[in-house]
């Protein structure tokens, strides 16, 4: 028993840590924050192919999580990041990379796209 509660403990520690440190990094923006900024930056839509198919906000690219580090090439360090996905967990991955390679102005959607209200395709 003792166990189990120093293992939940320490589980939500490193959570709120990983919390406090991407905040660092990235900026997790409403749908109205997002939408003053994305048209002069890099729509990045992180899903699979198949889910982006069915559906994405207008003028995004499809760089799915699994393919960014090969796919780096086709992305600028100088311009904004704007990033989504389906919910924001997978737009968190993508961010957390894209620091790692030396991106600063990162921003992701909050919600994901479930919660885009806008335009889409």
């Amino acid at each position: 028993m003792e166990f189990l509660v120093i293992a939940i403990v320490l589980l939500v520690a490193i959570g709120v840590f990983r919390y406090f440190r991407q905040r660092n990094y990235m900026k997790t923006l409403t749908e109205e924050q997002f939408r003053e900024g994305y048209r002069k930056a890099q729509l990045i839509d992180v899903r699979e192919p198949q889910e982006f198919k069915k559906g994405h906000i207008l003028g995004a690219r499809n760089i799915p999580v699994t393919q960014m580090k090969q796919r780096l090439i086709e992305m600028r360090k100088d311009k904004p990041v704007y990033l989504y996905c389906q919910s924001g967990s997978r737009s968190a991955r993508a961010a957390q990379l894209l620091h790692k390679k030396g991106y600063e102005d990162i921003n992701q959607l909050k919600g994901g796209f479930k919660k885009w209200s806008g335009k889409i395709k």
